[in-house]
């Protein structure tokens, strides 16, 4: 069984929104593998299935993105995962607009939704796949910028697409492990990041 778990806040103020990509991605993911996120439990929204041969179970923290390790903390005392056999999906400001990083273990970086996950779980030995948002422009406040929506036509196919990528990547995760993974990771675009996200 892997769990795969996107983090983002609730509620339609924050839908499509730059700091939801982890949200956003997990349910491009649970539409292409027939995957319905049609349960309330443990402070998320879940969707079981399968993708391949593999028992997943999709879920979405509903604490709001800094509060996520109370979600989080219940679904990996429910489902006990193997540390491989979880993935965080999130945004990050450290990294260029549209590219996507998937790492075996690490730090939270910036990310306070992942600070609270670690916090809470006491570690953070396990994968996570990150989504670039870029930096906002100087007269931009953080917590304005990573709450706000795409602005552009091309932002938002650039956003889309990005997003595509990384359920492909976490279909790779799934069926072939990390290091595929890692190395599909590596195939994506050169185009992708060297676009600002504003």
């Amino acid at each position: 069984m892997v769990l795969i778990i996107g983090l983002g806040n609730p509620g339609a103020q924050y839908a499509r929104t730059r700091h939801n990509v982890g949200f956003d991605v997990v349910e491009i993911l649970a539409a292409r593998n027939g995957i319905e996120l049609n349960k309330s439990r443990m402070k998320a929204k879940i969707g079981e299935g399968r993708i391949g041969n593999e028992r997943v179970v999709i879920a979405q923290p509903q604490t709001y993105m800094n509060l996520s390790g109370e979600s989080v903390t219940q679904l990996v005392n429910w489902y006990k995962p193997e540390a491989d056999k979880m993935l965080v999906v999130y945004d990050d400001l450290d990294l260029p607009f549209g590219r996507v990083r998937i790492r075996p273990k690490g730090s939270a970086g910036t990310h306070n939704g992942m600070r609270n996950i670690i916090a809470l779980l006491g570690r953070d030995d396990f994968p996570r796949l990150r989504v670039g948002i870029g930096r906002p422009p100087e007269h931009w406040d953080i917590k304005d910028f990573v709450t706000s929506g795409f602005q552009t036509a091309e932002e938002k196919k650039t956003a889309f697409q990005a997003y595509l990528f990384a359920a492909e990547c976490i279909e790779t995760f799934v069926k072939e492990g990390f290091s595929r993974a890692q190395q599909f990771a590596s195939t994506q675009p050169s185009d992708f990041g060297n676009r600002e996200g504003t």
